[in-house]
């Protein structure tokens, strides 16, 4: 009789297993109409919220009215904010639901100086020298809190059981906030992030990246005469001018795909007629790895030693907090971000668009079959994955600490070059906010898979696991130093 029973019980199970499984497909459908839904009916709220950060472009560690106005937002939908978190005024993390899978959006909203452009297609600046938004971090922001709430309603709607946080991180360009993230320990408990950026094109991100180190060059001399008793005065400026020229030489003899940079931030002075006491240059270097990082940081740091030497000046070396590591790639997590994005597909742009980007698209001699790129997305590239990108970003440093699935979206005119006029000018109209809501889509699908199906996280884990190495522990490359909230303020 008992046994009887139990192949009922596993006959029965046959039928009920299979409409269970359907039930559970038809919620998760359910689910998704409800999230793109809402995405598609709330163009006019996005654009207005990007439009604004866009208008008012404020640089790292000073977005005051960029960050706000997304915690606002956020708050207005449910969200439990956490302002000013790891010690940035301008950071923030926002929380939503309860439990396992815990799931993070990454947004910034930091600006770029000397940038300043109107929404016209052609190089006019709103205000001459002044700040603008090249790198499109007004919609980077917008879009993952749009992504955000649309899973958040999915999420109160079908009474599931998850976490979902938006880690709103500011000075990306240069400030590396993401690192004092990883350093608070922020991005424990997390299962997975998720990642944008605004782009030319839709694609998910296959490249790796540089890590990257800041480094401020301070030389002091003796201020004199320069043709009354120029004897008496040692030039900090031609330290710095010594400085350059060596590593100018070094560049020979470096690996092909490193990169080193600099700027004289303070040249010493107005007055050809005063020996300058004090000069300031500062440098970016970047290589593949940290160790690659640190022995050409070794070689440039003598340099400036050498520099001094010769000039009889003296010179301080600071390096910058936000320092930033290699990106850490996820294939499984980048193979389930491809599927959504294709499954949402490119951008449409309509008549007055089209014209528009056909004038931007004269400024850089890009073609119409180029221009055609932003309809449709890119095929997923085996051979691609893993190669090197000369650019940073501190998501690597999130990359390091929890597994981060990375895509683009087209919110720009094809052929703009990166941290252009052409950029500040399409990503300040309808063009940047048709793309950010694209990506906004493919953040909701891509967490509705992970909360409807959290199996989908086992290979993700695996990958990481492997990737960063049974031994791995994080350490920022510049340990227990704070960011430097002022590094934009001009001094």
């Amino acid at each position: 009789m008992i046994g009887n029973k139990f192949v009922l019980i596993g006959i029965l199970g046959l039928f009920v297993l299979p409409m269970s499984l359907k039930a559970q497909k038809q919620k998760k459908i359910k689910g998704e109409e409800i999230a793109i839904g809402y995405l598609n009916n709330s163009f006019d709220t996005y654009d207005k919220i990007q439009k604004t950060i866009w208008s008012t472009p404020e640089l790292g560690f000073l977005e005051v009215k960029s960050s706000a106005l997304l915690q606002a937002h956020l708050a207005d939908n449910g969200f439990k904010v956490e302002k000013g978190v790891v010690g940035i005024p301008t950071a923030f993390v926002a929380t939503y639901g309860s439990g396992s899978p815990v799931i993070g959006i990454l947004a910034e909203f930091d600006a770029l100086n000397g940038l300043s452009q109107d929404t016209v297609p052609y190089q006019k600046a709103l205000i001459p020298g002044g700040n603008g938004h090249g790198c499109g971090h007004q919609l980077l922001g917008t879009g993952a809190v749009a992504g955000a709430i649309a899973i958040k309603k999915w999420l109160e709607k079908a009474q599931i059981k998850g976490t979902l946080k938006v880690f709103g991180t500011p000075a990306e360009e240069g400030g590396g906030g993401k690192v004092f993230f990883a350093q608070g320990g922020l991005f424990n408990g997390v299962d997975a992030v998720l990642d944008w950026h605004p782009a030319s094109r839709n694609a998910v991100r296959t490249e790796t990246s540089l890590a990257r180190i800041s480094i401020i060059y301070h030389f002091s001399g003796k201020a004199a005469h320069a043709a009354g008793n120029p004897e008496k005065g040692r030039s900090a400026l031609d330290g710095v001018e010594a400085m350059n020229q060596m590593v100018n030489a070094l560049r020979e003899h470096i690996p092909s795909d490193a990169r080193i940079h600099y700027v004289i931030t303070n040249g010493g002075g107005l007055s050809p007629n005063v020996v300058p006491a004090e000069a300031e240059v500062s440098y970016y270097v970047r290589a593949k790895n940290t160790e690659e990082l640190f022995d050409i940081l070794k070689r440039v740091d003598n340099a400036a030693d050498g520099a001094a030497l010769g000039t009889g000046t003296t010179v301080t070396k600071n390096r910058l907090g936000g320092a930033i590591y290699p990106l850490l790639l996820n294939k499984p997590f980048t193979k389930l971000i491809q599927k959504n994005l294709e499954r949402v597909g490119g951008i449409e742009w309509d008549e007055r668009e089209s014209a528009y980007a056909k004038k931007i698209a004269e400024t850089t001699n890009t073609s119409q079959e180029d221009l055609d790129k932003v309809k449709t997305v890119k095929k997923y590239d085996e051979d691609s994955f893993g190669r090197l990108s000369p650019g940073s970003t501190d998501v690597a440093d999130v990359s390091w600490n929890v597994p981060v699935g990375s895509f683009v979206a087209a919110t720009f005119v094809p052929g703009s070059p990166g941290h252009s006029w052409q950029n500040v000018a399409a990503g300040g109209t309808s063009i940047g906010t048709k793309g950010l809501l694209n990506a906004s889509k493919v953040f909701a699908l891509t967490a509705i898979d992970l909360f409807s199906d959290p199996t989908l996280l086992e290979p993700i884990k695996t990958d990481f696991n492997k990737s960063r190495g049974k031994d791995f522990k994080y350490t920022p490359i510049v340990p227990d130093k704070g960011p430097e909230l002022d590094y934009r303020v001009i001094k």
